[in-house]
This record gives C-alpha cells, structure tokens and sequence, in this order.
C-alpha cells in the first residue's frame, strides 16, 4: 500500500505542474457501498495547512483532490487518492 501512496503523490503533482509543491493532508476512498466519496484528513496536517477567511468572517482550509485521480477512484480502477493543499510561494 506504501508504494501506491508514493506513486498517489507523484501523481498529485503531475497534475499540478510539477514546480508547485503541495502539502499531504489526506486520502479519499471510495465508501464500501459505491455510493460516496470518505476522506480521512490527518489532523496534525490540517493543521499546518495555510487557511482564509471570507467576508462574512468564516474561515476555510483550501485542498484539492486530482480530478483525473478521484475519477479513477470512483470508477474503481484506484483505491485510494491524495487530498493535498497546494503550497504557492
């Protein structure tokens, strides 16, 4: 399962254009049933991942799944996919 991990975040950035780095703050699997999308958020990450806030005083924790990556997942053709905050400096 490690390697698919490793193989999961070289993805990740594939998709983001290599020189963005990006932060592992998770995975998404797909449920048992089919019929949902779970993500386990790690914490400790979450909590070094960079935040906003918007006008009405909410504040959010942006992430991104891989488009093409959670399509595999939710076709069953991968089991598990990264949710990453993008680090742009």
């Amino acid at each position: 399962m490690e390697n698919n991990i490793e193989n999961e975040n070289v993805q990740v950035s594939e998709n983001y254009q290599t020189d963005i780095a990006n932060l592992l703050v998770g995975y998404a699997r797909r449920s048992e049933a089919g019929k949902a999308i779970k993500l386990s958020i790690n914490t400790n990450a979450f909590g070094d991942c960079s935040t906003y806030t918007t006008s009405d005083g909410q504040t959010y924790v942006p992430l991104v799944i891989s488009m093409s990556a959670i399509r595999k997942v939710i076709d069953g053709d991968r089991v598990v996919t990264t949710v990453c905050q993008l680090i742009l400096e």
